[in-house]
C-alpha cells in the first residue's frame, strides 16, 4: 500500500520562473553561461569549485572543475533541444558523491517558454528521486529547500535579468 508520505517523498520537484529574456537567451545562459549564476557551494568535488559547465550535446558531460585542478562529474545531457529543452541526469547520490549508473539517475528537465514581451517562462521539473535507492528522501527534500532548485533558479533569472 503506498503511504501519503511514500507519494509526498517519491513526486517530483517542479520550479517555475519568469526571465526576462527571450528562450534562445534563456537556454544560452542556462548552458553555456552556468559559470555564471551557478552557487559556488553547490557541488560535490572534494577542492572548492572553480568552475562548471555543462557539455551542449546529447550525452554530454556535466562537470565541475575544482581549484586542485581535479574535474567532479555530477550529470550528464540525456536531451539537447535547443533552445525549448534540456534533459540532465542528476547522478548524484543520497551521500552527495558520484554516481556513474545511469539507472540509479534521476532527471532534471528544463524546459524554456517563449512568453509576451520577449520574456521566457523557465518550468524545472526533478524527478525519479527512487532511483537513488536508500536515501534517495534527502535528495529530494534538498532540492525542493528554498536554497535548492528555487534559490538556484533565481539566482539564473537575476542574471538573465541584468543581461537584456
Amino acid at each position: 500500500m503506498t503511504t501519503l508520505q511514500d507519494q509526498t517523498t517519491e513526486a517530483p520537484v517542479r520550479k517555475s520562473i519568469l526571465v526576462k529574456t527571450d528562450v534562445e537567451n534563456a537556454f544560452r545562459m542556462f548552458t553555456e553561461g552556468i559559470d555564471d549564476w551557478w552557487p559556488r557551494a553547490h557541488h560535490i568535488g572534494k577542492a572548492p569549485m572553480k568552475k562548471i559547465f555543462i557539455e551542449g550535446k546529447t550525452g554530454g558531460r556535466c562537470y565541475s572543475e575544482q581549484t586542485d585542478g581535479t574535474d567532479c562529474d555530477w550529470g550528464s545531457v540525456l536531451v539537447w533541444d535547443p533552445p525549448r529543452r534540456l534533459v540532465i541526469a542528476w547522478q548524484i547520490t543520497p551521500a552527495w558523491g558520484y554516481e556513474p549508473d545511469l539507472a540509479k539517475s534521476s532527471e532534471v528537465e528544463v524546459r524554456f517558454e517563449p512568453q509576451p514581451g520577449g520574456t521566457a517562462r523557465v518550468e524545472l521539473e526533478h524527478r525519479h528521486f527512487d532511483r537513488h535507492g536508500p536515501g534517495f528522501e534527502a535528495i529530494r527534500n534538498a532540492v525542493d529547500a528554498p536554497g535548492g532548485w528555487t534559490g538556484t533558479l533565481q539566482l539564473f533569472a537575476a542574471r538573465a535579468d541584468r543581461a537584456r
